[in-house]
Formats: structure tokens, C-alpha cells, sequence
């Protein structure tokens, strides 16, 4: 599989220097991509949390993080995002029952978690316009995702890695990034989701984040909850369709739990057939993945939300730089 590659333990695979030329030219579009869109600056400070590879690193729990931390400051933020698949051409508001195939799974665990107006399209420009013409108490937005999305002028840029770090460190396709690893010398701060092997840039801040787990919630009824010591002992099969499955796997097993483990990619669709091998245990998953679970006809399932803790001084450094906006 391409993407084990990427993240190989050993960095130099020559079975993908054949497509060296390829990420060439993805560099090249990229740039020139980027020199060419015109930034379009909104009325209220932006915050894009985004990352340099493909997949997800914790940019959803970060952003949950942040408009909690920023409202307990008096500020009211909204979130804006693509809406994974971008169908969304025209942006629309996420309501918390709307369907995970319609606005995607990310967006719709925003606005189910956030206490914030949540609204997606392909333009986040557009999207943003859009959230605050609908929501004029907003006066901040945060970007979940967009590093790479040069329409949308913003305030704050932070880059989110996980464990994985940069991978082999090549462009895609060699690789999983989508810039190069210089672009982080024009981020505001890097944000470590777990033991960062990559080189930093000096100048930059860079802050460590925790995904601290709760309780389990039982899957369709979130009133009833259950502590990890009431699921050992018995037969637990744990599914992630995450950036990358094994963080979650690992926090299963700081918890001290035993399962089999069935990892899908980023973003699956899953149905009934896909998790029928659970049907004489007990099903364990990410909020990500419940979303689209929710309304299959499945036995007993169980949801591991987290919550990411963030060290203050980066809840500082934001706030400062959106103070330190100058006016419209």
C-alpha cells in the first residue's frame, strides 16, 4: 500500500523514486497555484488549522479545542470547512442531524460538538461570507483544514502533525505532503499531536497537544455511558477509519483493553457487511467514525470521544494575534 510506504520506519524507498517526477509537477502546480489565487480577506480574524500531509493529523479536535478555549475569552466563533469530497459548490450550513455523505463526517462532528455555527463549501472564502451574513454575533472564524487554501486570507495559520511527522518527507505523490517542509518557516506555530520526529524550524513556535479519552457512550444512545474497566474481559473489536489508525488503536490499549483490530481509510463509508464481523462482540470506534455509523443496524457499539489539551500558551498566542489584527 502506497501510504505504508510514506510512513516507512526506513525513510529512502527506491520503488518510489519512479514518481519523483510527479511530485515535481505537483510542486509546480502548487506553486504556481498559490502565487496566482488572491487571497480574499473577510471582515473578523481567521484561524486555518490545516497540516502539510494528506490525511488527518488532529486538526478536528484542535479546532473543538480552540472555539472552547476562545469562547470561555468572550469571543463567538464559527468554523468553516470544505466538507470532505468538496460536493459542496455553494456553501451550506451543518446542522447536527444533517447526513455524514451530505456535509462529511468532520464537519457534521463539529457542529455535533462544537456549540458554534458550522458551514462548508469548496470555497471557504465563500463559505465564510455565507456564516457570517447568517450569524452576525460571529467575529472570529476558525478553518478546519485550508492550510493549502490560498483564496481564504487568514490571521493565524497553525500545522498540526501526529507521530507520523512528515513521512519520507517527499511531495506527493513519492509522499504524503502536499507543500514542502519549508512552508513551515511561514506558519504562526506547529502543533505536535504525540512525539514529533521532524525537523523544526527554530524561529517557529511549536507546542505539544494531548487527545485526552472519556468516558464511552453507547452508539445511537449517548446518555448511556461506560467506564473502560466494564469492557475487559470480553471479546471488543475496535474499527478506526482515521488518518491513521493505529493512534487510536494505542489509546485502546493505554486504557488496557484487548481487541482485534480492523483499520479502514481515512473517511470510509461504512456499512452493515463492513462490521458484520463483530456480531459475537462488542464494536469499539472514534466519534469520526460513529457519525456514519449511527443509523446501521448494528449490535452493541461503543464511542471513545477525546478531547484535545492544549498548553495555554498556545491559546495565547492566538488570542494574540487576533488582537493584534490590524482593522478591516
Amino acid at each position: 500500500m502506497l501510504q505504508r510506504s510514506w510512513f516507512a520506519r526506513r525513510r529512502f524507498n527506491p520503488a518510489l523514486c519512479f514518481l519523483l517526477p510527479l511530485a515535481a509537477l505537483f510542486f509546480l502546480l502548487a506553486l504556481a497555484r498559490r502565487r496566482l489565487t488572491k487571497p480574499q480577506r473577510l471582515p473578523v480574524p481567521v484561524v486555518v488549522v490545516g497540516n502539510l500531509i494528506v490525511g488527518g493529523a488532529g486538526k478536528t479536535p484542535l479546532t473543538l479545542a480552540l472555539a472552547g478555549h476562545l469562547r470561555a475569552r468572550g469571543f463567538h466563533p464559527g468554523i468553516i470547512s470544505r466538507g470532505y469530497g468538496g460536493r459542496n459548490k455553494t456553501p451550506r450550513a451543518v446542522s447536527s442531524a444533517a447526513s455524514p455523505l451530505a456535509v462529511g463526517d468532520e464537519p457534521l462532528l463539529l457542529a455535533r460538538r462544537a456549540g458554534a455555527p458550522v458551514w462548508i463549501g469548496r470555497d471557504r472564502a465563500a463559505a465564510g461570507r455565507a456564516l457570517l451574513a447568517a450569524h452576525p454575533e460571529v467575529d472570529l472564524l476558525l478553518c478546519d483544514d485550508g492550510l493549502q487554501h490560498h483564496r481564504l486570507a487568514r490571521d493565524v495559520e497553525l500545522a498540526v502533525f501526529d507521530s507520523r511527522g512528515a513521512g519520507n518527507g517527499w511531495l506527493l505523490p513519492a509522499g504524503p505532503l502536499r507543500e514542502p517542509l519549508a512552508r513551515l518557516n511561514t506558519v504562526d506555530a506547529v502543533v505536535g499531536n504525540g512525539a514529533l520526529d521532524l525537523p523544526l524550524p527554530r524561529a517557529i513556535p511549536h507546542f505539544p497537544m494531548r487527545l485526552l479519552p472519556g468516558p464511552f457512550y453507547r452508539l445511537g444512545q449517548p446518555e448511556q455511558s461506560c467506564q473502560p474497566a466494564q469492557l475487559k474481559g470480553r471479546r471488543l473489536y475496535a474499527v478506526a477509519g482515521i488518518g491513521d489508525p493505529e493512534r487510536f488503536f494505542r489509546t485502546l490499549e493505554g486504557l488496557g483493553l484487548s481487541f482485534a483490530r480492523h483499520p479502514f481509510a481515512d473517511h470510509h463509508v461504512y456499512t452493515a457487511a463492513d462490521l458484520a464481523f463483530a456480531a459475537d462482540g462488542a464494536l469499539l470506534m472514534t466519534e469520526k467514525d460513529a457519525v456514519k455509523c449511527a443509523a446501521l443496524p448494528l449490535g452493541e457499539a461503543w464511542v471513545l470521544p477525546v478531547t484535545a489539551d492544549l498548553p495555554p500558551a498556545l491559546v495565547e498566542l492566538v488570542v494574540e494575534k487576533i488582537r493584534g489584527r490590524p482593522p478591516p
